[in-house]
């Protein structure tokens, strides 16, 4: 079956139509996407302004049309972050609603997080054993881990690289002590959770997903994109740990001229730096796998699920 995903984040609405069936790996068909930057589209009471929600309900009626073009038997249509949080996310879905005739289902940070761990364990299968995944959202870091397809711990914390750009970095490029406190920030709110994650034991594998982790790891020397999504690639700690000092002094211009970094997040790639060395710091972990499925994937895999066997 052909089936569509209309992504709506923080900082990219993305259309992925996919062919999948149940007990099989969904092949991507076709691709379309947006920076839409919805996160930065609100207004002094943090309400995502009306231009943002113009621009939102434009591109869901033309990724509607696409989706029926290429055929697709349904659309599995969510939000997150930007949607969740803002005060009049629920107007402006109804809104979408109305117009476009999609359902925009809002997940909660812990779904986020459960549907990449499910994923993750998907493509990296049984043998992985204790699974930890992380995934820098624009608006939210997903932390999960567990032994199974449902991980034992799914959290959500409010450290996606674009709010931490739009609230600690205000200078390009970023003053001193706005790097420092943002740091204490970063490590002492991933310190809190950092204890439920481990209770249950220490990770036998630790896993990376979303465009920031391949951006840092393309940074670190890992293999390009163009080399297709079978090509292992991972995050070193130490490396990580050399990049840090160039890209705060680096300008968000100096750092999209970096292999793996688009000029859209290029403002962005320092916070989440800091949140990635955080993450390997405080989980004390030597580096990170990066898995190329997600959250799109866990929801396409998670809908399969549903589906009777053929």
């Amino acid at each position: 079956m052909r089936l569509g995903v209309l992504d709506v984040g923080s900082n990219t609405v993305h259309l992925l139509v996919v062919d999948a069936h149940r007990g099989a790996a969904p092949l991507p068909a076709y691709s379309h996407k947006t920076e839409l930057r919805l996160a930065e589209h609100l207004d002094k009471d943090g309400k995502i302004a009306e231009s943002g929600a113009d621009e939102l309900v434009s591109f869901i009626t033309e990724a509607a049309e696409l989706a029926e073009d290429k055929g697709c038997q349904s659309v599995l249509a969510f939000a997150t972050s930007a949607l969740r949080e803002a005060p009049n996310g629920e107007k402006v879905l109804d809104r979408v609603r109305k117009q476009t005739e999609v359902d925009l289902q809002v997940l909660t940070g812990e779904d986020e997080a459960r549907l990449t761990f499910l994923a993750v364990r998907r493509w990296f299968g049984w043998s992985s054993g204790r699974l930890a995944v992380f995934d820098i959202g624009g608006g939210s870091l997903e932390i999960a881990a567990g032994s199974d397809e449902e991980p034992t711990v799914a959290v959500s914390v409010p450290l996606g690289a674009g709010r931490l750009t739009r609230e600690g970095l205000t200078t390009d490029p970023p003053d001193k002590d706005e790097v420092r406190a943002l740091r204490k920030r970063i490590r002492i709110e991933m310190a809190d959770v950092a204890g439920t994650v481990l209770r249950a034991g220490k990770p036998q594998r630790a896993v990376a997903t979303s465009k920031t982790f391949r951006s840092l790891a393309r940074i670190c020397g890992a293999a390009p994109s163009d080399d297709g999504p079978y090509v292992p690639r991972g995050l070193d700690r130490d490396d990580l740990a050399d990049w840090m000092p160039k890209l705060t002094k680096m300008s968000a211009a100096e750092r999209a001229e970096l292999p793996g970094v688009s000029a859209g997040r290029s403002s962005q790639l320092l916070a989440g730096a800091m949140v990635a060395d955080a993450v390997m710091d405080l989980f004390d972990l030597p580096g990170l796998e990066v898995c190329p499925w997600a959250l799109r994937e866990g929801v396409i895999l998670s809908r399969l699920d549903q589906l009777e066997p053929r």
